[in-house]
């Protein structure tokens, strides 16, 4: 491996990973002695110098669900929470322009948890193919395509049968989640190609299956289209940014938050329907109370 290394733990970082890798220390060639440009080999040939860990032995990336080698601990830099900031601001006043107030979205919370999980599951499926098959963009088509298509079958699925209980698919989702996060993907790298591809795609794709049923059956009873589809918008935006919690957890731990967000979609969706049932009730309550007093005032 060779590069201009930005810092010097960097170059430890690396070293060290081929250290843990090949249970030797490595060669390591940097010209001009300043440790930036450096060239790193494995310890298994002649080299005039040979890396010694000494007080600098940077922890290596072992395990693939925390695969961020340029960051030094598990934080979250000032200036990617500055630009998400941003690009959250942005999307707020866009929404705002293309006509959906903020007070009328009140009634679709549901659909802004809804957003804010399913971008996450959108981005752990990826990750999650690129350790199974690669980082390729075949791979990134692949994960695009399948949800499309599961997106298509579950609109069709929505619209041939009726959801009379939510709570069922909510129950799926939930489950198909809890076995997504269960069963480790590295897990699935033991399996020969044909038998990786569709135990990838089942518990991948499963949840988003599940999902884009509850969410087409409530899209589909909505009363205004845009605000709900801005309510939705945002969430997903906020799940992007929700996204950059793996630089702390690590991706699995994604799977628990994606899980949380539906959670709080179904407990919105049913405070939503307790509450438009007390308006209906109360709306229909003048009738007969008028009648009463109609008939009142009509006796001698």
């Amino acid at each position: 491996m060779y590069n201009w290394y930005r810092a010097r733990w960097l170059v430890d970082r690396l070293a060290n990973t081929l250290d843990k890798s090949f249970g030797r220390h490595p060669c390591i060639d940097t010209p001009g002695g300043g440790g930036h440009f450096a060239v790193l080999a494995d310890g298994n040939v002649n080299c005039a110098h040979t890396w010694n860990p000494g007080e600098r032995s940077i922890q290596p990336p072992t395990h693939d669900d925390y695969p961020f080698l340029y960051l030094r601990t598990r934080t979250i830099p000032s200036l990617y929470l500055i630009t998400l900031a941003l690009i959250l601001g942005a999307a707020l006043v866009g929404v705002r322009a293309a006509g959906a107030p903020f007070r009328e979205m009140a009634g679709f919370v549901d659909l802004f948890f809804m957003g804010a999980a399913f971008l996450l599951l959108e981005t752990k499926n990826i990750v999650q193919f690129a350790l199974l098959f690669g980082t390729t963009w075949f791979v990134n088509a692949l994960v695009f395509g399948g949800i499309l298509v599961v997106v298509l079958a579950a609109i069709e699925a929505a619209r041939r049968i009726p959801v009379t209980r939510p709570g069922v698919l909510y129950g799926a989702l939930f489950a198909s989640l809890g076995v997504a996060w269960a069963i480790p993907p590295d897990s699935l790298l033991s399996l020969a190609w044909p038998l990786r591809l569709p135990a990838a795609i089942t518990l991948a794709f499963a949840p988003v299956f599940f999902a884009n049923l509850i969410f087409a059956a409530r899209f589909k009873s909505v009363a205004s289209s845009t605000v709900a589809f801005g309510a939705n918008l945002i969430g997903a935006m906020v799940g992007g940014i929700l996204e950059y919690i793996s630089l702390i957890t690590g991706y699995r731990a994604l799977s628990l938050l994606i899980a949380g967000l539906y959670a709080c979609a179904l407990v919105a969706h049913r405070r939503q329907r307790v509450a438009d049932t007390s308006t209906g009730l109360a709306k229909a309550a003048p009738a007969p109370v008028l009648e009463m007093a109609a008939e009142s005032s009509s006796e001698p």
